[in-house]
């Protein structure tokens, strides 16, 4: 029908590219769209316009004038509408949907007559050969093979392999002695595939539609002067050939930050690990090469307001002395600039990098500094990684120093909680041992202390305070000053207890209390007369000379608890050799897996220690402990050893 149309109007020189897009559109509407197709030939002097209409069921979407994917299994014949067509579009109703396209005799507009009004038509024959057929059938069928390949091959290609196969494909259907794709990345043009021998013919080349700074082209050598239809058909292959690249680098972009977002996830999270703010600045340089340089340094800011070498890293260690010396040199200008600018400034030969500013809070910490790398410049996006990476840097130092900082606080605030030193008396011998459950920033609540009094008596005191942290440690001085002030001032034990029993009553924080060990001792002869008043506190352990060991004392009520207060003095006597063993609770639940230290666990561990000094007592008893479980303490553990030394 197509052929007596045209023939009938004398527009032959339209016969090819009319039956390829009329075969390609009732393809896809056949196959794709599965129902009938109606076919709509209007001819004329200039041209002719071609509608293929299918009944497909089903709301109608809009379309826009815009090829179809060429990823896509359907809709190819667009793409060749696309190319060959004057013009085209779609057209609605109520039962189908249909495409149209206009071919134009080329130097000629819709109504515009090649010929004299006066010249009657050229008449063709309209009989259509079955031969005739078949060779627009294989044309159609080829060129669609040129510009598809299918998605399992595809997936199986890397960017060169698919851009040979599509190179191979152009050279097939137009007959061309080979061909060259060209890409030129701003570094000059690179061959990305290559097929056959150069021709003799002068080569048609087809520009690459690649977003820049990219670009790129196509060329095909024929044997013999390329006819015009080469052009459009290595166009059409360019226009693939360019999506394949676009889309090979897009994805190479999302594979490229994807691990860019990994590696700053990954150093955020090591950073963070480290609390130790010298470690923190090793492990800086250690991550930035040599990933994103060859060397790097980091700098911080001293007591004096001065820069500060802190951290080096090099490749080369053999470079380390010289690098320092150039940083302290001729980077030295570049490195307060950017400290005082606050923003990345460049290194030029022969140090060769960028600085970026370490701030953190609102506060320049100092300056990270990173050579480039072995083989290229630090681009655009290593540059930004290097901001990201700096601000993560800046702030895993400032939350280390926080943390030493308060780490020093807590320390302080521990040793003011205990005393400096423990009384020497003459036949009289006292030692202690304290081991917190935490090296970090919390104080423990667990205290001790021995106060010398008139006579050579002492007051003797071992304490718990209920909780952990700057509220439990508040408590704990409170409870250690107030035994010490009424020690002190000669005030009974019982009256003590009961004072201090009123004040943390008196207290806004509730809940805050005591468990105390005290006692008065004092000089009995030989022996030592101790006066035991336990607030709701373990039992001490009573080691005599010989080895024997009893638990003694009455317990009473713990201080802070309740209003009314349950004093149960014990009086003993230590004889020469015999000592009195202190301890709290984190002593005896000390744990190994389901196993308990306990009391057992003491006395075990100091039976053979009968008539020994305070100080190897308390030693032996630590050193137990400890060993009892691999694990870190889980409360805080104090020992306080009176012995009688006669």
């Amino acid at each position: 029908m197509v052929r007596e149309v045209l023939a009938e109007v004398g527009l032959t020189d339209l016969l090819d590219e009319a039956l390829l897009l009329t075969t390609e559109l009732a393809t896809n509407g056949v196959v794709h769209a599965g129902t009938d197709i109606d076919v709509n030939v209007v001819a004329d002097d200039s041209g002719v316009t071609v509608t293929v209409t299918d009944y497909r069921s089903g709301p109608i979407e809009p379309t826009t004038l815009t090829p179809p994917d060429e990823m896509a299994e359907h809709g190819r014949g667009l793409l060749l509408v696309d190319q060959f067509a004057s013009s085209w579009g779609t057209s609605h109703d109520a039962s189908g949907k249909g495409v149209w396209f206009r071919l134009d005799r080329h130097g000629k507009s819709a109504g515009t007559a090649e010929r004299g009004a006066e010249e009657p038509p050229p008449v063709a024959s309209a009989e259509v050969s079955e031969e005739d057929v078949e060779a627009t059938a294989r044309a159609a069928e080829r060129v669609s093979w040129l510009i598809h390949v299918n998605d399992e091959l595809r997936q199986r290609l890397t960017l060169t392999q698919l851009l040979s196969e599509m190179l191979l494909r152009l050279c097939e259907v137009v007959g061309a002695a080979g061909g060259v794709v060209w890409l030129d990345g701003g570094d000059g043009p690179v061959a990305l595939a290559r097929q056959g021998t150069t021709g003799t013919a002068p080569p048609v080349r087809v520009p690459l539609p690649l977003t820049l700074p990219d670009s790129g082209h196509l060329e095909v050598f024929p044997d013999r002067p390329a006819p015009p239809y080469w052009l459009s058909l290595a166009a059409l292959s360019a226009d693939r050939m360019g999506l394949a690249i676009e889309t090979d680098r897009i994805a190479h972009t999302d594979r490229r930050r994807r691990n860019w977002l990994t590696f700053l996830a990954e150093a955020g999270e090591l950073l963070a690990q480290s609390l130790d703010v010298d470690l923190t600045l090793a492990l800086i340089p250690q991550i930035m090469v040599p990933r994103l340089g060859e060397w790097s340094a980091v700098h911080v800011i001293d007591e004096w307001n001065e820069l500060k070498l802190a951290a080096v890293l090099h490749t080369d260690e053999s470079k380390l002395p010289r690098l320092k010396q150039l940083l302290g040199g001729a980077g030295a200008a570049r490195l307060a600039e950017a400290r005082s600018g606050g923003a990345v400034v460049p290194l030029p030969p022969p140090l060769e990098g960028v600085v970026v500013p370490l701030t953190a809070r609102g506060q320049v910490l100092g300056t990270l500094t990173v050579g480039r790398p072995v083989d290229r410049t630090h681009t655009p996006d290593d540059i930004t990684i290097l901001e990201d990476a700096a601000r993560r840097a800046a702030l895993a130092i400032d939350n280390a120093r926080i943390h030493s900082d308060r780490h020093q606080i807590a320390q302080a605030f521990q040793q003011a909680l205990l005393p400096s030193a423990l009384p020497v008396a003459e036949g009289v011998g006292f030692a202690a041992e304290y081991v917190p459950a935490s090296t970090g920033t919390d104080v423990g609540g667990d205290f001790y202390d021995v106060v010398e009094l008139s006579g050579g008596r002492f007051s003797v005191s071992v304490g718990d305070v209920c909780g952990k942290g700057a509220q439990a440690a508040a408590v704990t001085g409170l409870v250690r000053d107030v035994l010490r002030v009424m020690a002190r001032d000669e005030r009974p034990l019982p009256r003590t207890l009961e004072l201090l029993n009123h004040t943390l009553l008196e207290q806004p924080e509730e809940g805050r209390y005591a468990t105390l060990a005290t006692a008065l001792a004092e000089p009995d002869g030989d022996d030592l007369a101790v006066t035991l008043y336990l607030s709701g506190h373990e039992r001490p352990l009573l080691l005599h000379a010989d080895g024997r060991c009893d638990y003694v004392g009455s317990l009473g009520t713990a201080v802070g608890l309740l209003p009314n207060l349950a004093v149960n003095p014990a009086r003993l006597s230590l004889r020469p050799g015999d000592a009195l063993v202190f301890y709290t609770d984190g002593v005896t639940e000390r744990r190994h897996g389901n196993q308990l230290f306990g009391h057992s666990g003491i006395c075990r561990a100091l039976r053979p220690l009968g008539g020994y000094p305070a100080k190897v007592i308390a030693t032996k008893l630590r050193t137990e402990v400890l060993n009892f479980s691999d694990e870190d303490p889980r409360d805080d553990m104090a020992i306080l050893v009176l012995a009688n030394e006669t």
